[in-house]
């Protein structure tokens, strides 16, 4: 959930940027744009904006930021990475906002921080996982609140080499977060037990999981463990 600290250093982030323009800086209050997959995501983000709504209640009671009120400009991205970057968009041209901030999915995080690099907007990623927001596909602009995928994998390796199981596997939702996911969980664990096995891998579309199709196809391979990854953490041990 985006606390009033985590929103507090966007708006001083903000507040930075705008310093060196003039007519920014005789602005009344710091135009922060938000936009995140809440019609398709809403078990999360409901509560998540009810969070940052909270946090700019709070900013703004005692004074706001550098003696300038918040006023956060949220939109709904479409959960498709092309409406991600139109919203965004819209929301620095017409709604002139100072920086953008949000997203959830690791796609649309992507794409946003793409468009993030290529206006020179800053762009603080709140919820996407994927390292490819601030490494492969990163550039100077775009920065996030949560530890990425990489780091939040290697976390669960211990217990993954603790279970000492040879025959895995891997279930997980079949967009950037889950492939990238998966990719590092295989290779961390080829890197420290060369002997394991990968017998199947179960990729259902995001948010359309047939979970009989996927035990079943997980029965039949007879594995010794399944690691599942699953949005809301790096991952679970079933042994």
């Amino acid at each position: 959930m985006m606390t009033a600290r985590s929103l507090g250093i966007i708006a001083c982030a903000s507040a930075l940027a705008i310093s060196f323009s003039p007519m920014a800086s005789a602005q009344e209050t710091i135009k922060i744009g938000e936009l995140n997959s809440y019609k398709s995501q809403t078990a999360f983000l409901d509560p998540y904006k009810k969070g940052w709504e909270m946090a700019v209640e709070e900013i703004n009671a005692k004074g706001g930021v550098l003696g300038k009120k918040l006023e956060v400009v949220s939109r709904d991205d479409g959960s498709n990475p092309g409406d991600a970057v139109r919203v965004a968009d819209e929301l620095v041209t017409r709604e002139g906002v100072n920086i953008l901030t949000g997203t959830f999915l690791s796609n649309i995080g992507l794409a946003v921080a793409e468009f993030a690099g290529k206006k020179q907007v800053f762009f603080l990623a709140s919820e996407p996982l994927t390292d490819k927001v601030t490494w492969q596909n990163g550039n100077k602009y775009t920065f996030r609140l949560r530890p990425q995928t990489t780091t939040q994998v290697a976390m669960l390796l211990p217990d993954a080499l603790a279970a000492k199981k040879k025959r895995w596997a891997l279930v997980y939702p079949n967009y950037e977060y889950g492939q990238s996911a998966a990719a590092a969980f295989k290779e961390m664990m080829k890197a420290k037990q060369p002997d394991v096995e990968f017998v199947t891998e179960q990729a259902p579309p995001l948010g359309k999981v047939d979970a009989g199709a996927v035990v079943q196809a997980i029965d039949d391979a007879k594995p010794d463990a399944i690691s599942m990854r699953v949005r809301r953490r790096p991952g679970q041990i079933r042994p």
